[in-house]
């Protein structure tokens, strides 16, 4: 439906929504209606102190910016890395490698025997040597 069908409050609470990704978040995950945040935000208003932890945590989100996204996932590579056993790890790639070498040369001696013609026997061979 269109913003210009739409009751111009209902409008306005799409817009105040949208400016707040985490209020959306939080009704989608609560399961709880639509509606009652609407009553709520035109009842109260949208200054209301009941906002503001979805106020705060979308105007905390938008100062950090990606600039602390990338500390964040590093510090976080670091934390998966710590409990890895790279001898463990090293081991199970070098047996990846063998089973893959393995495959590969069994699919060349199948290409092989596949596009090799059958040879002819030889009708003097009795003993089939």
């Amino acid at each position: 439906m269109s913003e210009d069908k739409l009751h111009p409050s209902v409008v306005e609470f799409k817009h105040f929504v949208n400016k707040y990704p985490a209020l959306r978040a939080e009704i989608r995950r609560s399961g709880r209606s639509w509606q009652e945040f609407y009553e709520k935000w035109a009842l109260l208003g949208e200054n209301d102190e009941v906002w503001e932890p979805y106020k705060t945590e979308t105007e905390t989100k938008a100062s950090s910016g990606s600039k602390e996204k990338s500390p964040e996932l590093f510090s976080q590579l670091m934390k998966l890395t710590e409990h890895m056993d790279f001898n463990k790890i090293q081991s199970q790639v070098s047996q990846l490698n063998h089973s893959i070498g393995a495959v590969q040369e069994l699919i060349r001696q199948y290409q092989k025997t596949k596009h090799t013609p059958p040879q002819p026997r030889d009708p003097f061979n009795w003993f089939g040597d």
